[in-house]
């Protein structure tokens, strides 16, 4: 397979690839949904018509919507589809599309030229607590590592229901907030600026298929047809908020101050080639949970910080989705186990990735152990957590040994000052 649109070999968007997203351009302020391939956007508005297959003949509408919904609402037989479809129509042997000089002018934009948006009318957003390395970590530091794990971790995926409308696409600036905290044990809280600013390296999965009845369960075994594609998720995190405020109930203003995902929706047929074995779980899980494929995925993780001061990064992390403890698929089934019913669109997050090498903590929190060991960055500077001005990035690809390369994207957020609280 080779298309006639050029790329390099270390383009996040080859023709295996092709992920989803929503953007406007300077020449049409209206939505479009488009995919990527190499540094352009192939806009399905106008190509629409071209999805002349069995399924998707009748439902062209959905790729004329300003969000992604539509089209995820319908089943794995239509997103299969249309992936050979756009394949088909990128290839270099055909013509529809490659020898079709006016309708190519107008379907395909530079990326540069775009301004990307969340691709999803996101109405329910889980952020789960399913790499065991991170669990351990936060344990270990909160309450020695003797009871670093709760009781329930290994018997089930722990998750918290977020805040959707506050999921941001990257590029969009979060600012330093406002809370209660404690930064003296037995003391009087104080009120004022969060000071333990921190990034959450995640990947989210995107929800998709008809919507569930309340009352209908969805089973591990079951759900990989629930499962569109994944994002890059930052899970930005006030530590110190947090720290004061999650008992009994768990984390609110200290995660809903906003979530940055990347652009692209890279599917689920996408990844398939970099499928590897499942994280070994003991105790076996009940059988709801349960699942004998392989679901677990080889996703290089990295994040980056920039200061305000210098143009140089540094890369503090370097993870794998393959950490995961508990697979999307365990998630989804946990989600529902209770017959809470799915809507497309619906976004599960990982929860903070990390593996066991010092460098591959997903967090400030673990990086610097609490504080007690800074980070130092190639500038020189030492950072604890994220400071004003500083600039997150989180990257990730897979690569197999063909050279095959299938990337997200940048998820890309800058931390701000905080808004002065007028009382």
């Amino acid at each position: 397979m080779k298309s006639f649109i050029e790329y390099s070999s270390d383009s996040d968007f080859p023709i295996e690839n092709l992920p989803y997203g929503v953007f406007t351009s300077d020449k049409n302020a209206q939505k479009h949904i488009g995919v990527a391939i190499g540094e352009w956007i192939l806009d399905l508005n106008i190509i629409s018509h071209l999805f002349d297959g069995p399924l998707l003949k009748s439902k062209q509408n959905v790729f004329k919507e300003e969000k992604l919904n539509a089209f995820m609402a319908l089943t794995k037989p239509h997103w299969i589809e249309a992936r050979e479809t756009l394949q088909k129509l990128l290839d270099v042997s055909s013509p529809a599309l490659q020898n079709n000089a006016e309708l190519r002018e107008k379907a395909f934009v530079k990326q540069t030229n775009v301004q990307m948006h969340v691709p999803v009318e996101v109405g329910d957003y889980t952020d789960f607590y399913s790499s065991l390395q991170h669990a351990t970590n936060v344990g270990i530091m909160f309450r020695g590592k003797e009871a670093a794990l709760f009781e329930n971790w290994k018997h089930l995926p722990v998750g918290y229901h977020g805040r959707s409308s506050s999921i941001v696409i990257s590029g969009t600036p979060i600012h330093r907030p406002y809370g209660q905290t404690l930064p003296v044990e037995g003391a009087a809280p104080h009120f004022g600026p969060c000071k333990l600013m921190d990034f959450e390296l995640e990947v989210g999965a995107f929800v998709g298929g008809p919507p569930t009845q309340l009352g209908e369960r969805v089973c591990a075994k079951d759900a990989e047809d629930k499962i569109f594609g994944f994002v890059l998720l930052n899970d930005w995190s006030a530590r110190d908020i947090q720290k004061w405020e999650y008992i009994p109930l768990g984390p609110f203003t200290a995660k809903n101050l906003g979530s940055t995902i990347s652009p692209w929706i890279v599917t689920l047929e996408a990844l398939r080639p970099f499928i590897v074995d499942n994280f070994p779980q003991d105790p076996t899980p009940f059988p709801y949970l349960r699942h004998d494929d392989k679901f677990n995925f080889d996703i290089k993780l990295e994040v980056d910080i920039q200061t305000e001061k210098s143009p140089v990064v540094t890369t503090v992390c370097r993870s794998n989705y393959r950490y995961m403890y508990w697979t999307v698929k365990q998630q989804l089934a946990q989600q529902t186990v209770t017959g809470c019913n799915l809507r497309p669109g619906d976004l599960l997050g990982s929860g903070t990735i990390s593996g066991e090498a010092a460098d591959s903590f997903g967090s400030m929190l673990e990086l610097s152990w609490k504080g007690t060991k800074p980070v130092r960055l190639s500038t020189g500077e030492e950072r604890k957590f994220i400071q004003d001005g500083d600039t997150v990035t989180l990257r990730g690809h897979c690569l197999n040994a063909t050279g095959l390369r299938i990337g997200f994207g940048r998820c890309e957020g800058k931390l701000l000052p905080a808004i002065p609280f007028q009382e």
